[in-house]
């Protein structure tokens, strides 16, 4: 079993209720990653509805999640023909620390037009070997493969650059496959955008949404993330992944704090 998998497992223990063990290997210094805390929340998702692909999944963090037990608690709000949506909550100590709504729906079976103003990051080819890792107190940085554009690397020298974009490739260390109730971890695992314009840190996370386009197909995913705005204390960023053959995956909004120190 990949590390995701086995640290994302749920059991049900009663219902609309599943168990779950936070692993301390997906942290920024002692907090797990928002990203992986929405991976546990999606595990028991996929178990509560019949629907194969995450389409909106919208996430709202309350309090830094612990390695430790916990319970993510399901409500079926929705269950449909083509979509089914359900809410869940993360919780911990009897307090909740996460809290998602999301619809799924099957990529398959989608139908409509296609249009795309947009495109991947022009990257190059992913590397071959896997790429050195930087030290910095976050387990996470062990669990995945990440190689970045050395345009967007000026942050790791104390350099600030005029536009805050971060861009390069991604894949799972253990060489797990992608899949759709990755994405939302993948989107979070990127060193933040904002790096470019202050000194990097732990960025708590407020909200983000994820949109899922497609079912990811190669073992590399490219991505690309930008700050515009940082006012009043708050920092947005969106971002978007890309398949090795230029597809589009998913999208990504989040709203998060200034960095501070891990």
């Amino acid at each position: 079993m990949f590390e995701l998998d086995q640290d994302t497992l749920v059991t049900c223990a009663a219902d609309g209720i599943y168990s779950a063990h936070l692993s301390d290997r997906w942290s920024i210094g002692h907090v797990p990653n928002g990203g992986y805390l929405l991976a546990v929340v999606m595990s028991a998702l996929r178990h509560a509805l019949p629907a194969p692909d995450p389409l909106a999944i919208n996430a709202h963090y309350l309090r830094p999640g612990t390695p430790g037990p916990a319970e993510v608690h399901v409500e079926v709000v929705k269950l449909g023909r083509r979509f089914s949506t359900a809410a869940a909550r993360l919780v911990q100590g009897g307090k909740e620390s996460l809290r998602v709504l999301a619809t799924y729906g099957d990529l398959s079976a989608m139908e409509g037009p296609t249009f795309a103003d947009a495109a991947p990051p022009q990257l190059g080819k992913p590397p071959r070997e896997a790429p050195r890792r930087e030290p910095g107190g976050m387990t996470i940085r062990e669990r995945f493969d990440l190689e970045l554009d050395p345009a967007t690397t000026g942050f790791l020298r104390g350099e600030r650059a005029e536009h805050a974009e971060i861009r390069g490739w991604l894949r799972f260390a253990d060489g797990r496959p992608h899949d759709v109730h990755a994405l939302g971890l993948i989107a979070d695992a990127f060193p933040p955008a904002i790096f470019q314009k202050v000194e990097p840190g732990w960025v708590p996370t407020l909200e983000l949404t994820v949109h899922v386009r497609a079912r990811p197909r190669s073992p590399w995913l490219a991505g690309v993330f930008r700050t515009r705005i940082a006012q009043h204390g708050l920092i947005e960023e969106d971002g978007e992944l890309w398949d090795q053959d230029g597809t589009l995956v998913a999208m990504s909004r989040q709203l998060a704090l200034p960095p501070r120190p891990i």
